[in-house]
């Protein structure tokens, strides 16, 4: 991206100020395992509202740069601890978001990630999906037209279909063994088997003594919250796990 090209912006930092988050950034550059520095990051953000909608951009609206935390939806969230993640600074971060959410750092519509495969695609620098790794023979591959649904429209105007092989995990098989080899900071992918979408949610991998949490933004406790994983899991298609690279 051409850094002397004026991008349009819209920053709401909600209950922090940049100094303070600044603080934490720099805390949390000090973090040397990248699970951990996910984990104390998206920990401050526990009990932020549930809000849908809050980037600005679509077939017909120019795309502006936002950075919004007074509220996040669960792509929104991953979004911003996975740039934060790589910054220790209030402007690497600003820097790293515009690199994490857009092909090529170039902010507009038709270059934002809409689909979390698009993270596998584009931000092979930052993540890898681990998912075939963890499942082993479990895992299923399946054949996709991303963003086609059923009857042909599009799910997003202005987004061209993107043929993907997107692989998941079955819920049946997420046992002790599989969930043995999740991290603390990975991503999680709630396979959707809906036509045209390849995951319904998303998460993070949140493991603590014995226990494993999805900690995410949730449209249902309408907070960022941690949940039970197993529980959480038992009644979903499948999942679908990246892992952030060191």
């Amino acid at each position: 991206m051409d850094k002397t090209e004026k991008i349009r912006e819209s920053i709401l930092l909600g209950r922090w100020t940049e100094g303070a988050l600044q603080s934490v950034l720099s805390e949390a550059s000090q973090i040397q395992d990248v699970g951990e520095r996910i984990a104390f990051l998206s920990g401050h953000f526990l009990e932020t509202p549930y809000k849908e909608s809050t980037l600005i951009g679509d077939k017909n609206t120019p795309e502006v740069f936002v950075i919004n935390f007074e509220g996040v939806d669960c792509f929104t969230f991953i979004d911003y601890i996975e740039a934060m993640r790589l910054s220790a600074s209030f402007s690497e971060f600003k820097e790293n978001l515009r690199r994490v959410r857009y092909k090529t750092g170039s902010v507009a519509f038709e270059n934002r990630n809409h689909f979390f495969t698009d993270w596998v695609e584009l931000n092979l620098e930052f993540v890898e999906d681990v998912t075939e790794g963890i499942g082993g023979k479990s895992a299923i591959k399946v054949e996709k037209m991303i963003n086609v649904k059923e009857d042909g429209t599009y799910f997003l105007n202005g987004i061209n279909p993107k043929q993907r092989i997107v692989k998941y995990i079955h819920s049946v098989a997420i046992d002790d063994s599989i969930i043995s080899k999740l991290n603390t900071g990975d991503y999680a992918g709630i396979y959707s088997d809906i036509k045209g979408l390849d995951v319904s949610h998303v998460g993070i991998i949140i493991k603590d003594s014995d226990k494993v949490y999805l900690r995410h933004a949730s449209s249902v406790k309408r907070k960022v919250v941690d949940e039970d994983f197993g529980t959480y899991m038992s009644d979903k298609p499948g999942l679908v796990i990246l892992r952030p690279k060191d």
